[in-house]
């Protein structure tokens, strides 16, 4: 469950709903989302298809998986860069750094080309973010 802090920026901005889409709900499944997890809440209750936050944009990424080629740009970057399978991008990567939700931990990671990518490949570098709740509270800067 989001925190209420989430829930009120989401409701103040037009974009949360108590409604849940069937088909989304059958993406995150299908992913191995847990659904009572905060990253499934998010997914299943927000209206949008992008988040802009303190540093690019997040995707819903239910809507990708449903209407667009997510699955196929979720495993070519993780063959790219080298991630686990159960690092799901929550952004294009487009500039050259991006979140990942850990389907497995519920924790984010926020890496970037270069020695951060090194280090999280090496082991040194771990999830910033616990869980997604966490994660969306700094990104939208509540």
């Amino acid at each position: 469950m989001l925190s209420n802090k989430v829930i009120d920026y989401l409701n103040k901005q037009g974009v949360y709903s108590e409604k849940e889409d069937k088909a989304y709900k059958k993406a995150l499944i299908d992913l191995g989302i847990d659904l009572s997890s905060d990253f499934a809440f998010f997914c299943l209750h927000t209206t949008e298809t992008s988040f802009k936050g303190r540093v690019g944009s997040i995707d819903n990424i239910c809507w990708f998986l449903v209407y667009s080629t997510y699955a196929q740009r979720a495993e070519t970057l993780q063959n790219n860069l080298e991630l686990p399978k159960e690092y799901l991008p929550l952004d294009s990567f487009e500039a050259e750094g991006g979140f990942f939700y850990n389907r497995n931990t519920g924790e984010v990671l926020e890496i970037e080309l270069g020695e951060k990518l090194i280090n999280f490949q090496n082991g040194k570098l771990s999830p910033q973010w616990k869980d997604f709740n966490s994660f969306l509270e700094c990104y939208l800067g509540l």
